[in-house]
């Protein structure tokens, strides 16, 4: 039985997955949903991700409340395991996030791909990218 490889999905990624409009890369994002669907993958993600998808929704793409609510629902019910904020995740965040000097939100993704030995992907390689414990991919070559 072959062992799926764990992959950490920030929002980046899965703002695509539910909302389509002015966003490149969707191919792409796609091609990760195919890849866990075919069990070639598992898709783990901070629970942070929530809460930016819900902000992106909501400023970033400016939706109305049916829309929204589609799209709110669609993340919920994506092949993705949500990893729960613990004390150690917590520090281990903070810590990335200060020799980092990047946000504790896009700490926390670092922090759980490292915590789970798996690779990152995301379309945000300014900040991610900067990490030398971690591997990242940038979503364009998924």
């Amino acid at each position: 039985m072959n062992k799926k490889q764990p992959l950490v999905i920030d929002s980046s990624v899965i703002v695509k997955w539910v909302n389509t409009y002015k966003e490149e890369g969707v191919d792409q994002a796609n091609k990760i949903l195919e890849d866990a669907k075919a069990e070639k993958v598992e898709l783990f993600t901070s629970e942070v991700a929530k809460y930016e998808v819900g902000n992106a929704l909501l400023v970033k793409k400016g939706l109305d409340l049916t829309p929204a609510y589609i799209s709110l629902g669609t993340v919920y019910n994506l092949p993705l395991n949500f990893v729960p904020e613990t004390l150690p995740l917590a520090e281990s965040t903070y810590k990335i996030g200060q020799e980092l000097k990047i946000t504790y939100y896009d700490a926390s993704f670092l922090s759980v791909a490292e915590q789970l030995g798996a690779v990152l992907v995301t379309d945000n390689v300014k900040h991610h990218g900067k990490s030398t414990k971690v591997k990242v991919i940038p979503l364009k070559d998924y």
